[in-house]
C-alpha cells in the first residue's frame, strides 16, 4: 500500500492557487497510480503463473559459480602450469597443456575481438549519424517540413528506434552472412533512431528569435537553416553522437551472441562451456573497455558544453 500512502501525501492539503499548479499534482499522482497498479498487476499475474521461482539451490548455485569466476583464467599466464595432465575418467592420460601458453593465445583472440567490437560500434554510430541527419532535420517540428513527410520522418525513426540492436542482428546476419557488417549495419539502424530523435528535439528546444531574426531578413529557408538552426545545434548533435557510441560500444559486446562479430562470440563460448574463469577475464576485458571509452566521451562531452 506504500505508493497509495506517497500519493496522498503528494495531494493533500495542497491549495490551488491556479488551473497549471493545481493540474501538475493531479498528473504526478494519476501517474504514481499508474505506476503503481502495474507493479502490482505484474508481480500478481508471474506470481499467478510460477514464473517468480529461483529454481533448485539457488544460492548454492550463484557460490559456486561465483567461487570459479573469482580465478579469472588470465592469471594462468603467470601462475599457470606449464605442464598440466589432462586425463580421462579412467585416468588415462590424453595430453600435456602448457597453461601459460594457452592463455596467452586466448588473451590475443580477446584482444582481436576488442578491436573488432569497437570497429563496430564506431562505422555503426558514424553510418547512424549520416542516416540520422535528414530524418531528425525532417521531423523537428519548428523547421515546419511538408505535414506528410514530417510524419513519414518521424515514422522510421520510432520503427528504427523500437527494434532492438540484437533483433536487426539477427535480421541482417541471415541477409549478408556472419561477421562485422552485420554488426555494423544493425548498430546503425537502431542508432539512428535514437541520434533522429535527440536532434529533433535539440532543434525544437533552440531559442526562436536569432531564427526568426533570420527569417524577418529575407533569407531562404536554406538559409535560415544554415545561419541560424545548425551553428547552435550543432555542439549538442556532436555530444548526442558521443553518447550513442559510448552506449554502443557496450551493445556491441553482445552482438556476437547472434554472429555479428565482436566479444559476444567469444561470450557465448564460454557460457556454453561452462568456462566461468575465462568468462571472468571477458567480463573485466568489458568493464575497462567501456569505463575508459565512458571516461573519453565524458571527457569530450564537456568541452562542448
Amino acid at each position: 500500500m506504500w505508493p497509495f500512502v506517497v500519493i496522498l501525501s503528494l495531494t493533500k492539503d495542497r491549495t490551488v492557487s491556479s488551473p497549471s499548479q493545481s493540474t501538475r499534482p493531479n498528473a504526478l499522482a494519476l501517474l504514481l497510480v499508474g505506476c503503481a497498479l502495474l507493479v502490482f498487476a505484474s508481480l500478481w499475474t508471474l506470481a499467478a503463473e510460477d514464473e517468480l521461482s529461483l529454481g533448485r539451490k539457488p544460492w548454492q548455485n550463484l557460490q559456486k559459480t561465483l567461487g570459479e569466476m573469482s580465478e579469472p583464467s588470465f592469471l594462468r599466464v603467470w601462475f599457470g602450469e606449464t605442464k598440466s595432465e589432462v586425463r580421462d575418467g579412467d585416468g588415462k592420460l590424453l595430453r600435456t597443456d602448457d597453461q601459460q601458453a594457452n592463455e596467452r593465445r586466448y588473451l590475443a583472440g580477446v584482444g582481436r575481438a576488442i578491436w573488432t567490437t569497437l570497429r563496430i560500434a564506431t562505422l555503426g554510430t558514424a553510418l547512424a549519424a549520416i542516416i540520422a541527419l535528414p530524418l531528425g532535420l525532417l521531423s523537428a517540428r519548428t523547421l515546419n517540413a511538408p505535414r506528410p513527410v514530417f510524419w513519414f520522418a518521424k515514422g522510421v525513426l520510432d520503427a528504427l528506434r523500437s527494434i532492438h540492436t540484437l533483433v536487426f542482428g539477427l535480421f541482417l546476419v541471415g541477409i549478408v552472412g556472419l561477421g562485422a557488417t552485420a554488426g555494423i549495419l544493425a548498430v546503425a539502424l537502431h542508432s539512428s533512431g535514437t541520434l533522429g530523435k535527440l536532434l529533433a528535439e535539440a532543434i525544437e528546444s533552440l531559442d526562436a528569435n536569432p531564427i526568426n531574426a533570420v527569417r524577418a531578413a529575407g533569407a531562404t529557408p536554406a538559409q535560415v537553416f544554415f545561419l541560424g538552426v545548425w551553428p547552435a545545434v550543432l555542439p549538442q548533435y556532436i555530444s548526442h553522437m558521443l553518447y550513442v557510441w559510448e552506449f554502443n560500444i557496450r551493445d556491441s559486446t553482445i552482438l556476437g551472441l547472434v554472429g555479428a562479430g565482436g566479444l559476444g562470440l567469444l561470450l557465448s563460448e564460454a557460457m556454453s562451456l561452462f568456462q566461468w574463469g575465462r568468462l571472468a577475464t571477458l567480463l573485466l576485458a568489458i568493464v575497462i573497455m567501456v569505463t575508459a571509452f565512458d571516461a573519453l566521451s565524458r571527457a569530450v562531452r564537456r568541452r562542448l558544453v
